[in-house]
């Protein structure tokens, strides 16, 4: 039910259903695509309990939810009647407003974001597999290591099958085709012309792409490339298999198109991919690699410094896809890539971060989102701790990315390398392990920048970032306390006609305006109340929604949202009576006013109706404090009674 009534909310919050294009989610995002992002609101949706944030880029509307994501995104395509897969049922699709790289990024998380888990899942097979081998605990002769390293290996190797599988979703190809062109590309015979000894000629010579033929195609040089565990071509060939099935569409009669349209598309697309789209490709993937490599081998030390210290920004706006883009690339052209791994030290100094602030915040609130972010940020999940914990606090989260920058200098140093795609947190370091030697120094490198990192954000928050831990909370506090005092002096300013002609105003008792519970003050969760600040009294937590006088005399103050009323009593009392806490914000939903502004009443008189059950389903607690603004007027405020009371009983002395 929870889950439903945040769906609810969801769907509102994103300008409702009518107004979403798609909807799918990654490990801790709804992501949206919405036709109007201006129909979405923002700021309901951040203050709305079970989200953390909403983030805008990449042409998305994505709503921050955390390690529940997977559970609300069930249950928000059964609310919205999103049909399956999180895809709304038109085809519509707005990308009139996205920039190139806001386009590029969007193909290719879209394409990754799916089958991510299972790459990184096989990654850490395959490198806790060498590392068993590195240690002599698996011979690479027995079935057990073969197995074990097939596992791990093989999502690596006909990689180009999984992404051809996400690419016919963002370029409309028919799934099999896609698949077809991908399985060509692997086909045995294929992998094989690619390292073949007989060369029938050499194309481009003298220059970078110089390249030997193996084979021809009706007369037409081949250059042959070993496709297997490679990305852009793929992507390419699908890309152009788009428009080539949309052109065989529009002239292939409809009764024959289900076996005409593949046929046509495959005869056209698998050579083209092997005599141009390939090594095009392949070529555009190895600049891709050299020119990073080349950025990264000119100053290591300040390429470390700047990963490290903008990842989780980065992961902010979304653009960590790119780099995905360019691991692959470095991987298929060298073996390894040691570009991404400079990103592995922000998970642990975040954490590291969240672990001080776990220990220094005195908000219960705080720590509830802080312990769990601190768990998912071990496996490398950060954003509820990016979100939910330092980047609302500024502060911590710059010297998050300070430990990171420093820590990822030693990653630098050790010269590591990823030979895979691992997870995440303590996840990666199976990807950082070499599949043919083993684990090296440069492994240990990367366990100690992890550690530096962890204790780096730990200690430079404990000594620096105190300050900003629960600064929102005093803000907050000292709004409310602003708030409350301005009620007080509106209370003061409108019973100013009625002034006691002595010092001390007389004695006199205040009946219960509520059916429910009597408590002190103090017991109030919220300190503008409980620390007395705008005066002495008690408080009632509510069994009835009715609101009732406390004695005779006039009302001097009625709030337009119906949450808070105040008298002034024919014995001089001033009393704020304000129905719970920051009930404010429900803008009078669930509030029906039965009095108006210098209206007379009499103890028992209804001033305001409440619906109980509406307010606490929206979140707010019903509590309510009833206030003498006036306190210094008297010499004691003091409680009658405590426990269960009725309306009528007598609950407050003032002496």
């Amino acid at each position: 039910m929870a889950y439903e009534d945040l769906s609810k909310k969801i769907i509102a919050g994103v300008g409702g259903k009518d107004n979403v294009v798609s909807v799918v989610h990654c490990t801790t995002r709804l992501r949206f695509k919405l036709k109007d992002k201006k129909k979405a609101h923002d700021d309901e949706l951040k203050n709305t309990d079970g989200i953390v944030t909403v983030v805008k880029s990449a042409g998305q509307y994505q709503v921050v939810i955390g390690n529940e994501v997977a559970d609300v995104y069930d249950t928000l395509i059964k609310v919205g009647g999103f049909s399956d897969g999180g895809q709304v049922a038109d085809d519509y699709v707005d990308k009139s407003n996205m920039s190139i790289a806001d386009k590029f990024i969007d193909i290719v998380s879209g394409i990754f974001t799916p089958f991510l888990g299972a790459l990184a899942s096989a990654g850490m097979i395959k490198g806790l597999v060498a590392a068993c081998a590195s240690l002599g605990i698996l011979s690479k002769a027995s079935g057990a290591y073969q197995i074990l390293y097939a596992i791990g290996d093989s999502i690596f190797y006909f990689l180009p099958i999984m992404i051809a599988v996400n690419a016919a979703k963002k370029f409309k190809v028919e799934l099999f085709t896609a698949m077809g062109i991908a399985a060509a590309m692997l086909y045995p015979a294929i992998v094989a012309i690619s390292s073949s000894k007989t060369t029938l000629m050499t194309i481009f010579k003298g220059t970078f792409l110089q390249s030997d033929v193996h084979t021809t195609f009706f007369g037409i040089p081949v250059i042959m490339m070993n496709y297997s565990s490679t990305v852009i071509p793929i992507i390419l060939a699908v890309w152009f298999a788009g428009y080539v099935q949309k052109w065989v569409k529009s002239w292939v009669p409809a009764v024959v198109r289900t076996f005409l349209v593949p046929f046509f598309t495959l005869l056209i697309v698998v050579p083209i991919t092997f005599i141009v789209i390939g090594p095009v490709a392949t070529w555009l993937g190895d600049l891709l690699a050299a020119v990073t490599n080349g950025a990264y081998n000119l100053s290591p030390i300040l390429a470390a410094i700047l990963m490290g210290a903008f990842w989780q920004v980065f992961v902010i706006f979304g653009v960590h896809w790119g780099f995905v883009a360019v691991f692959f690339a470095n991987l298929a052209a060298y073996g390894f890539d040691k570009l991404l791994v400079l990103s592995s030290a922000a998970s642990f100094a975040q954490i590291g971060v969240v672990l001080a602030i776990l220990l220094q915040t005195k908000n219960e609130k705080t720590k509830g989102l802080a312990f769990p972010a601190f768990l998912s940020g071990i496996f490398g999940v950060t954003e509820p701790a990016i979100y939910g914990v330092t980047l609302p606090r500024k502060k911590p989260f710059i010297i998050s990315c300070i430990a990171s920058a420093l820590a990822t200098i030693i990653i630098a140093l050790g010269n590591v390398k990823l030979y895979m795609m691992g997870g995440m947190g303590i996840f990666l370091y199976p990807a950082a392990i070499n599949p043919k030697t083993g684990i090296d120094k440069s492994f240990y490198f990367l366990i100690a920048a992890t550690i530096v990192a962890f204790i780096l954000g730990f200690v430079l928050q404990m000594l620096f970032g105190k300050d900003a831990v629960d600064a929102q909370d005093q803000e907050h506090i000292a709004n409310d306390v602003q708030v409350a005092a301005n009620e007080a002096k509106e209370i003061k300013k409108n019973a100013a006609v009625v002034k006691p002609s002595v010092d001390y105003n007389k004695p006199t008792t205040l009946v219960s305006p509520l059916n429910g519970e009597l408590i002190p003050l103090s017991e109030v969760k919220d300190e503008v109340f409980s620390t007395k600040a705008m005066g002495d009294g008690a408080a009632i937590r509510p069994s009835e929604g009715v609101l009732r006088a406390p004695a005779n005399g006039h009302v001097v103050l009625v709030f337009p949202t119906g949450h808070a009323i105040g008298m002034h009593t024919d014995d001089g009392a001033e009393v704020l009576m304000h129905i719970g806490m920051d009930t404010v914000n429900l803008n009078g939903k669930g509030f029906e006013t039965l009095v108006k502004k210098d209206q007379v009443v009499k103890a028992g008189d209804p001033l305001v109706k409440f619906d109980i059950e509406a307010i606490k389903k929206a979140g707010y607690d019903v509590t309510t404090p009833i206030v003498i603004t006036n306190t210094k007027n008297y010499h004691k405020v003091s409680l009658a009674k405590q426990g269960l009371v009725h309306v009528g009983d007598n609950v407050l002395d003032l002496d």
